[in-house]
């Protein structure tokens, strides 16, 4: 039987959720982390997505974006990174497991509890004790004023 497509709809936000295959990690080193950060930002310029918070945990990634091209965005993230990763660790096989989840959201009170709830992962986690602490969400970029090529306004 053949998957069900996407619900697209225009100007909606998405949470978007990436899994490595069998929870493994997709993050091996920080440079792994920064090449992730710059296919974003690569792609955010072909297909004019809007991003307004992350978090790259060391097995999965959490994006909040909007877009009316999400599918080709995420494939050419999803498909670039995997080559990468494949290159670097001679890894053979699938990285993600399966699709990417994708939750419609509008732009209220549930999105800004969604980025609450993504950038306070690495706290959850017990990685760190305060999500300023964690460089690799968009917590400290957000809430600090941080200078960030990645992250665009949240207007509700």
């Amino acid at each position: 039987m053949p998957r069900q497509a996407r619900l697209i709809l225009e100007g909606s936000c998405y949470h978007i959720i990436n899994r490595g295959n069998g929870k493994e990690t997709i993050f091996k080193d920080s440079d792994d982390l920064k090449k992730y950060l710059k296919l974003l930002i690569k792609y955010k310029a072909k297909y004019g997505f809007k991003l307004y918070g992350w978090c790259l945990m060391t097995n999965h990634t959490h994006l909040v974006m909007q877009s009316n091209k999400l599918s080709n965005a995420m494939h050419g993230i999803n498909l670039s990174y995997a080559q990468y990763f494949g290159f670097k660790y001679n890894k053979p096989g699938h990285l993600w497991e399966g699709r990417y989840k994708s939750f419609v959201m509008q732009k209220d009170q549930y999105l800004i509890n969604c980025l609450s709830y993504v950038e306070y992962n690495p706290v959850r986690a017990n990685i760190v004790a305060r999500p300023e602490d964690y460089q690799w969400s968009s917590y400290s970029v957000r809430i600090l004023g941080q200078p960030n090529a990645l992250l665009d306004d949240l207007v509700l």
